[in-house]
């Protein structure tokens, strides 16, 4: 998991936070008297995959929360704990009433209901994940739906004489003579193991592995250090050419390996899986001897089969190294398994907290211990565990085929639109048609107002999860040194309301806690907190209330189950502001089963709010939410939307038409929102009308309630709630704009909300942070946060440590004209045991440039962009700075492919089945670069996208796999080379999916350092061209426009490879930052507020010398250039001619024979017919097929003047002299087909030698293996120093020639050098034959470490196929 973004974020990036936590690797249940570790970093908000996030603007809200309950929840004075109050308070119960409820009632614990934990997976292995408390499994299947540990199993191999298969990876396998197949069927895949494991488990394996690599590499080393050494002794003096060469030899042999050491690259251990069908089920057994420390284990037919985990839940465990648990699943017929693996501790740690069972320490169980579990993998291993589309669409499916009564998920980002999007129609489903209760985490983005996630605070059918902090939890679970003297909401806990004014959060509860991890963390459980542990024990709260509900034959409806959490809460805090943090309050679930046990006979609906503000019909709303200034000068008039919504399968005459309820109406304030009294509500629904007058409230946050009572059973309490929250900001007057806050008073979870409007014209904000009065270090987290029309909130924070009192200053972006909210909050646990306040004096100082331009598009032409600035506010420093350091090039797809997807997994529950499209793009990169993918369309958007999912693959012609990505690309740094891009997109709708078909993609490439593009600004239009009127800097005066230029960037200065249509972009800046607060110069991309800066590439300057005719006449007759032509055209009919049958190699033969025949030394009939034989590599009789390409050298070799061809290429031909240059370039292309036949020559040659004679052994002083009255040796060499005399043999067309001659020469050592020289310098993409010939080099020196190694390399660089999506 990656930490958040503490630093400050410019307005445009996003921030991602999946999944919801914070954790702490440290083992936490001790032996008895053993001291507990404690928590590290506190504060930090630790996510799976880190997203970008934007910011908002606040009031005070009160201080620390309390609840008003304590006798029950774990919220008392003067905390002290035995083992028995500590261990509980390891996994807290006491708080949500759990533990009190399980006592009244030990059989609803959970028993009969079934819980789906959409997450990073679950160990099944884990403590206390094996079996419910009724003794039940507990974990009922294990499903990876992302995709991350498919693998292709669709080659189907049978066995030989000697019991054995080939594994996909090329290794022979023994099979089990006991394992049943019919079909005698093997289908056979392999994966490398690090795509299966999380991040800190393959990081743990790497430095293990490397320390066996080491021992090894460094025997290796030792024995060429004695080997060069023992040479020196026996040789003092080395003048002899063959000692000479052996002792180099030896040199290269020691620097090889020293290199190796350097350039070392784990990517891990390969296990090859095999899955056949033993006439009743789907078998899968893996080999993962690469795993292992001891020879012998691992083996293939030791291995104990497994199948599809529901079918017998049976687990395996990789090696004792590892220690990581998986599970198969066999799809499509036997051709794609499935190996499950957790992708980080976090599934584990959830699912604990939901439902473990601890039959020998109870204190540790989880909430609903009794309860059944599956779980759903949704986050990614190949994205580190991000959470993707297809992930998500697969668990609803099994959710709902699994029958599940509760879902958990841990997961979110912030979203553009609330309550919108693919996945929150499927949830939708899931709740209105299936009974599936939703519960869900609201974010870690606190403290500001407005920071809860989707899906879990934005989706109106999910409930959202606050985070809660009791004292006991603090006292044991953190173990701080003085426990809170109340319970209170984490600092870092998302608040509402939604941006559309829904609550957001709908209750909380405990949200930390020490549970089961998998076992390769090597420890039993870990203290982890965040709104990722709320959530679970929520839903481990609802679970019993489930449990109680079937056990008592009561119906169960998410809707029921929702109003009676929600009215049965304890309050935490003491003022209905507080609500917007906590939601309703501390869960409580004794009260909860009591609501529902009275009231489960009335009518089961959920009340679904629309509102609109009278005369605007859009947008429509689930509250009313009143931010800016001119929202808060005047009453306004809101139409409410009462539809009450029953399940699909409810029934029209019995419950439908029936449905009637008197309602009474009640404000929580009628000086400010007025509504009326009584409400007569049938099915079809009900508008009433809403007064909010909030002229006469002061500044900062006000919240209020309308809600609705049956008026014949107010027992029921609130059938429905509409949020009112009103952010009155304060106007800022003054010129120059400051505001200043003083004296504001913090003691731990303290959090301080100041609302102000933004002055229009403002861009970027300097504030400085002077705290005193403290003496222990206090840690405050600072947001800053505005809302602005479809754009995810506006976010600024940072986390800032006072070491001692002191002053602390930082810039950030801001628009103007929008309400910003500034929270400050101490954060819980600083400053805990200490008695002192800290004061805190915030001073905020707003600046501005505008200009005429918003983003500046030059559109490739020569004019300059005029740019008009101004200083609205104040006098500011003009000194616009722009550069260009990418480019963007737009591609569309080459090829399209849209199919069915074939397996249960991707149907979906009302019967559709998912299509997939993909998309294929090919794009090259003349030199090696870091680039980046950018779909517009698609990108950064998981929740509010309307499109299921996206996928792609970045690979060479090798298939070898470079990069992958979905919604959010990462930059990947590619070779030289061709690439293809594979995009994957999923939905049920072919229209949708057709409509995709020419989707245009844009490879964003990082310009190098050289490459930057920094743009020059001028005075005057003509500046750019006459050279002069430059401008630098400015002062604008207040209320004064200034203009300038900014020129175009110089053509011939353009970055290579930018092709016609491309787009560099950047940015511009126009603002100086103090210096107080910044440093960064005049480097636009570090400023607190830049724009985007884009050039569009113009077609390139016309080549005056291309297609210009040629003015040589030939000097030829008709009849020569006639028969020249025909000549020519025969030739191209041979080359035209394919080899694959043997009627086809007799036709090319023959046609070969007869032309050669005709024209017997012209070297172009030759080279073709040398090119010919090279295309028959199959032929049986190598010796000859080898002697016949010898021949065909030998005719190419002979049909050349060597003596002309030298002298031709040792002139210089005039450039104006056309006649001589196309003879020179003739003569030239001579010479390539010369060194082209000597080379091929050599090659045969050095074949025929080993067919024959085999491999010599030669002896370590480099005295040659072949005798020198060998024949063929001689044509060996003698063919090696012609070539020699044409061309450059080092060179990477030439190089295999001198690996072999060194490798005849028994010089291992140089052989392996030039090979690696060879390799570096080799054009793209690699040559497997170069490998392979490197693989056979290490093999006979002796290295086996380095040949284990770089045969895994091996399957990076050349695999059979491209993996799965």
């Amino acid at each position: 998991m990656q930490s958040p973004l503490l630093k400050a974020a410019s307005f445009t990036k996003l921030q991602l936070f999946p999944p919801y936590y914070y954790y702490y690797p440290s083992i936490i249940i001790p032996p008895k008297k053993q001291s507990i570790s404690r928590e590290r970093n506190s504060g930090e908000k630790n996510h799976s995959s880190t997203k970008f996030r934007t910011g908002t603007g606040i009031r005070a809200m009160p201080c620390g929360s309390s609840v008003n309950s304590r006798e029950n929840n774990g919220s008392f004075r003067n905390v002290r704990l035995n083992e028995s109050t500590f261990l509980a308070s390891l996994m807290p119960k006491k708080e949500i009433a759990a533990d009190r409820f399980i006592e009244a009632h030990p059989n609803f614990d959970g028993r009969g209901v079934v819980i789906a934990i959409f997450d990073s997976g679950v160990d099944p292995a884990a403590d206390g994940l094996q079996v419910t408390s009724d003794g039940k499994p507990k974990i009922l299947d294990v499903l990876d739906c992302t995709g991350s540990g498919d693998i292709d199993t669709s080659t189907v191999v049978k066995v030989d004489a000697d019991g054995c298969i080939r594994g996909a990876s090329g290794t022979s396998l023994v099979v089990n003579s006991s394992w049943k197949n019919p079909s005698g069927e093997w289908h056979v895949g392999y994966k490398f193991v690090y795509e299966l494991f999380a991040d800190t488990l393959t990081s743990r394996l790497k430095k293990e592995r490397k320390k066996k690599w080491d021992e090894s590499h460094q025997e290796a080393v030792a024995a060429a250090v004695k080997q060069l050494d023992e040479f020196d002794k026996k040789h003092t003096k080395v003048e002899d050419t063959n000692l000479k060469s052996a002792r180099g030899d030896l040199k290269n042999r020691l620097e090889i390996l020293r290199t190796q050491a350097d350039s070392y690259d784990d990517k891990g251990p390969v296990i090859d899986a095999v899955v056949w069908y033993d006439g009743e089920l789907w078998r899968v057994a893996l080999d993962t001897q690469s795993l292992e420390d001891e020879p012998g284990l691992g083996r293939l037919a030791d291995c104990i089969p497994l199948t599809n985990y529901r079918t017998e839940r049976k687990y395996g465990v990789f090696s004792k190294v590892d220690a990581c648990t998986f599970v198969v699943n066999v799809y499509d017929e036997g051709n794609v398994l499935s190996i499950v693996t957790d992708c980080s501790p976090h599934g584990t740690h959830v699912a604990g907290i939901t439902a473990a069972f601890h039959p020998k320490e109870p204190l540790l169980n989880g909430v609903a211990p009794g309860a059944q579990l599956i779980s759903c993998k949704i986050g990614d291993s190949r994205l580190g565990s991000m959470e993707t589309g297809t992930g998500l669409t697969r668990a609803v499916i099994a959710a709902v085929e699994h029958k599940c009564d509760l879902i958990n998920m841990s997961y979110g980002e912030p979203t553009l639109l609330p309550d919108y999007g693919r996945f929150v129609d499927l949830v939708n489903e899931m709740v209105n048609k299936y009974h599936i209760v939703f519960v869900s985490s609201a974010g870690n983005n606190g403290p500001a107002l407005s920071t809860v996630g989707a899906p879990g605070g934005t989706t109106s059918s999910i409930i959202g999860i606050g985070a809660y902090v009791s004292p006991t939890m603090a006292a044991g679970t953190h173990s701080v040194v003085e426990a809170p003297v109340e319970g209170l909401e984490y600092t870092w806990s998302s608040r509402g309301p939604t941006v559309d004014g829904e609550l957001g959060v709908s209750v909380s509860t405990p949200g930390g806690a020490v549970a089961p991890v998998p076992t390769w963390t090597l420890q039993p459980r870990m203290l982890m907190n965040g709104t990722s542990m709320s959530s679970p024990c929520a839903c481990g709260g609802i679970a019993l209330l489930i449990s109680a509900m079937k056990s008592e034959g009561i119906p169960v409806s998410p809707y029921s189950v929702r109003r009676a959490i929600e009215n049965t809460c304890n309050p935490i805090g003491d003022c209905l502001e507080d609500k917007l943090s906590s939601g309703q309050g501390l869960l409580q679930v004794d009260k909860a089963f009591d609501y529902i046990q009275k009231l489960h006979s009335l009518p089961s609906a959920w009340y679904q709010i629309k509102i609109n503000q009278c005369g605007k019909p859009s947008p429509t709303s689930r509250g009313i939410y009143l931010r800016e200034v001119s929202s808060c000068q005047q009453s306004t008039e809101w139409t409410v939307l009462v539809e009450p919504k029953f399940h699909e399968d409810a029934s029209n005459l019995d419950q439908v038409v029936p449905f009637e309820e008197s309602i009474e109406l009640h404000s929580t304030n009628e000086a400010v929102v007025r509504a009326p009294e009584y409400l007569l509500l049938t099915h079809n629904g009900r508008t009433f009308s809403i007064i909010v007058d909030p002229t006469n409230l002061s500044e900062g946050l006000h919240y209020y309630e309308v809600y609705g009572i049956d008026c014949k059973v107010p027992s029921r309490g609130p059938l429905f709630r509409i949020p009112v929250t009103i952010t009155k900001p304060k106007v800022v007057e003054n010129r120059p704009p400051q505001i200043s806050f003083q004296g504001m008073s913090f003691r731990p979870g303290h959090i301080e909300r100041r609302y102000i409007e933004v002055p229009v014209g403002a861009t970027w904000v300097e504030a400085t942070m002077r705290t005193s009065g403290f003496d222990t270090a206090r840690r405050f987290f600072v947001d800053s946060v505005q809302i602005s029309p479809l754009q995810r909130p506006l976010k600024w924070e940072s986390v800032i440590t006072f070491s001692s009192p002191s002053a602390k200053s930082f810039a950030f972006p801001v628009e103007g004209g929008l309400t910003m909210e500034l929270a400050v909050a101490q954060f819980w646990s600083s400053g805990i045991g200490s008695h002192e306040p800290t004061i805190v004096d915030f001073e905020i100082g707003f600046h501005g440039i505008n200009t005429n331009k918003g983003e500046v598009v030059l559109d490739g032409s020569d004019a300059p962009v005029r740019i008009d600035a101004e200083g609205l506010l104040a006098s500011e420093k003009l000194v616009p700075a722009a550069m260009l350091n990418k480019v963007r090039i737009p591609f569309r797809p080459v090829d399209t492919k849209c199919f069915a997807l074939s397996t249960n997994r991707d149907k979906l529950p009302s019967g559709k089945q998912i299509l997939a499209l993909i998309l294929t793009y090919k794009f090259r990169l003349e030199d090696a670069s870091e680039i980046k993918p950018q779909i517009p369309l698609l990108n950064n958007r998981i929740y509010d996208n309307k499109f299921e999912s996206q996928f792609y693959m970045i690979s060479d012609s090798n298939k070898r796999v470079y990069a992958m990505g979905d919604v959010y690309p990462d930059s990947a740094k590619l070779p030289k080379g061709e690439y293809n891009l594979q995009l994957y997109l999923r939905h049920d709708n072919l229209q949708y999916l057709e409509s995709m078909k020419g989707l245009v993609l844009f490879i964003e490439r990082k310009l190098e350092e050289k490459e930057v593009i920094k743009l020059s600004f001028y005075s005057q239009p003509d500046g750019p061209i006459i050279g002069d009127s430059s401008f630098k800097s400015s002062t604008l005066i207040l209320g004064l426009k200034e203009s300038f230029y900014m020129a175009p960037p110089i053509k011939n200065k353009l970055p290579k490879n930018c092709p016609e249509g491309s787009v560099l972009i950047g940015t511009i800046s126009y603002g100086k930052v103090s210096s107080a607060v910044s440093e960064e110069g005049k480097k636009p991309n570090k400023n607190p507020t830049s724009y985007l800066l884009s050039y569009i590439v113009p077609p390139p300057k016309h080549d005056e010398e291309k297609g210009k005719a040629s003015s040589a006449c030939s000097g030829k007759s008709v009849s020569e250039r006639l028969e020249e032509e025909v000549r020519d055209a025969k030739i191209k009919v041979l080359a035209s001619l394919n080899q694959g049958t043997d009627k086809e190699r007799s036709e090319w033969k023959n046609l070969s024979i007869s032309l050669k025949s005709e024209y017997p030394k012209y070297t172009p009939l030759l080279a073709k017919i040398l090119e010919g034989l090279l295309s028959q590599s199959s032929a049986e009789d190598k010796i000859h097929y080898y002697e016949e390409i010898i021949a065909a050298a030998d005719d190419i070799i002979d049909s050349i003047d060597k003596d002309e061809l030298a002298k031709y290429c040792c002139l210089k031909s005039e450039p104006e002299d056309e006649g001589a240059e196309n003879l020179k370039k003739k003569m030239e292309t001579t010479r390539e087909q010369l060194a082209e036949a000597l080379y091929q020559k050599g090659l045969a040659l050095s074949e025929i030698e080993k067919l024959k004679e085999g491999e010599k052994v030669v002896d370590e002083e480099g005295n040659q293996g072949a005798s020198e009255t060998d024949a063929k040796s001689d044509l060996f060499e003698d063919n090696f120093k012609e070539l020699k005399k044409w061309v450059d043999v080092k060179s990477s067309k030439y190089g295999t020639l001198v690996v072999i001659r060194e490798r005849r020469s028994g010089r291992l050592g140089t052989a392996l050098k030039a090979l690696n020289d060879l390799i570096q310098d080799d054009a793209e993409p690699p040559k497997k034959k170069l490998y392979e010939l490197k693989l056979s080099l290490l093999d006979q020196i002796g290295w086996s470490h380095l040949v284990l190694y770089e045969k895994q390399w091996m399957l990076v660089r050349f695999p059979p196929s491209l993996r799965l999506f």
